[in-house]
């Protein structure tokens, strides 16, 4: 069940979302972001094998329609299906324009690590290496610090890195950073956040570049 700091993180990263494109959402927090799209022109896309992805209530799961999560899905009217190598064919010929993607940490060069924990069973990096790799804008959404109140935002990552790929945004319950030259700005504060706890809970480098309106918001 998602609380209320995932769906305020998955709430700002639909905004920005601007039709005609195709995103692909990762597993977590990611998956949220649908249901705040309206835009009938954001086509979702799954590395399973589907583009057209949408919500499916109880009733109506088919449990042989599922996302790259495992989880039930829907498709909408006009919804495409696919094997797994036209899938990532899709992806890595650089036909999916939006990935928005989860992490354990990431750098404050833009690097990112999100799919294994030194010391514990890996399962696979799945398809985030290929969309790191072949999207043509990547969105981080994620908590601003790990459960034990460590920052997610390092100077180095000490996990092992997904993808030598530069994420575009990183937007978490505190704030917004885009990268911009290998570098962290912060271009936004989210409501109820202060620059001052933002500072103190980001262990990354990052410059400050905040409009007005979004340091009054945030304040």
């Amino acid at each position: 069940m998602a609380n209320e700091i995932q769906e305020s993180i998955a709430s700002r990263a639909a905004k920005e979302l601007n039709g005609p494109c195709v995103v692909n959402l990762g597993i977590g927090i990611p998956t949220l972001v649908a249901k705040y799209i309206d835009d009938q022109q954001v086509y979702f896309h799954t590395e399973n094998g589907l583009l057209g992805v949408t919500d499916v209530d109880e009733e109506h799961q088919d449990p042989n329609l599922v996302n790259a999560g495992k989880l039930p899905v829907g498709e909408t009217l006009g919804a495409s299906f696919f094997n797994s190598a036209e899938s990532f064919g899709m992806i890595r010929g650089g036909h999916v324009d939006v990935a928005i993607l989860g992490v354990l940490q990431m750098d404050q060069t833009g690097k990112i690590a999100n799919w294994a924990v030194p010391g514990k069973n890996i399962m696979g990096v799945g398809g985030a290496m290929d969309l790191l790799v072949g999207a043509k804008k990547v969105i981080i959404t994620t908590t601003h610090t790990a459960k034990d109140g460590s920052s997610k935002l390092l100077k180095e990552c000490t996990f092992p890195i997904t993808s030598t790929r530069i994420v575009d945004m990183i937007i978490t319950e505190l704030a917004v950073f885009e990268v911009k030259e290998k570098q962290l700005e912060l271009v936004e504060l989210m409501p109820g956040a202060t620059l001052d706890e933002v500072r103190e809970k980001t262990e990354a480098v990052f410059s400050v570049s905040l409009k007005q309106d979004h340091l009054e918001e945030g304040i």
